[in-house]
């Protein structure tokens, strides 16, 4: 929650998460997910790398009926399941247990070669990451490494809030193109935008979408 000098700070002054309007079209119309059956083998896989950011998260969760809404009021209290960083044994519907940067992209390159493995060739592998974790030199050998296999189920969601320290001659996209990926770069508030971006698939590919908000303030 955040606070002001007279308590907490009214909804509507609130700044809205970077990766909320991706998460919200995630969930609501792209991700093949039942909250029903969490554990669902042919189940879309959804990974959150900027876990060090969940309440969005949580919030998309709770409206797509993985656990009741009033958990959201706990949210980084004492012996909440929500903690501040999101955890795979205690929220239904998380995938992984994140917030250290730079790590969910390898994951999500991981998870698609061991569906590929099992012969689950249906579910897709959605990573959400922000711009400054390409800082990191993992996600230059997952980018590489998802390009070289044609790991066509991949699809990365980069939130660009221009955070990067380094940034990438040419942009984002060319980061990934340069390695065999295909890209779409797009307004990250517009959801139409987005979904047709994230519906973009080539079965020979890895795809990335570069969602750009608002500067980080």
């Amino acid at each position: 929650m955040t606070m002001t000098a007279a308590g907490p700070a009214p909804a509507a002054v609130l700044p809205r998460p970077s990766t909320l309007d991706v998460l919200q079209v995630l969930y609501q119309r792209i991700l093949r997910v039942d909250p029903e059956h969490p554990d669902d083998p042919e189940r879309d896989r959804f990974l959150l790398s900027k876990g060090h950011a969940p309440s969005a998260y949580y919030r998309v969760l709770a409206e797509r009926g993985f656990f009741p809404a009033h958990w959201l009021d706990t949210i980084g209290a004492a012996g909440s399941r929500l903690g501040d960083h999101p955890d795979r044994r205690l929220v239904p519907g998380v995938e992984i247990g994140s917030g250290s940067l730079g790590h969910g992209l390898g994951l999500g390159v991981g998870t698609a070669l061991g569906l590929r493995a099992q012969g689950l060739l249906n579910p897709r592998v959605y990573v959400l990451l922000g711009d400054a974790e390409l800082d990191e030199g993992s996600n230059h050998e997952a980018i590489a490494y998802a390009g070289a296999t044609r790991l066509g189920s991949v699809t990365a969601v980069v939130i660009d809030n221009q955070s990067a320290t380094h940034g990438w001659p040419g942009g984002i996209a060319s980061r990934f193109t340069v390695h065999g990926w295909s890209a779409d770069t797009v307004d990250g508030r517009d959801h139409e935008a987005l979904e047709t971006a994230l519906r973009r698939t080539d079965i020979h590919r890895p795809h990335v979408v570069v969602a750009v908000v608002e500067p980080k303030e």
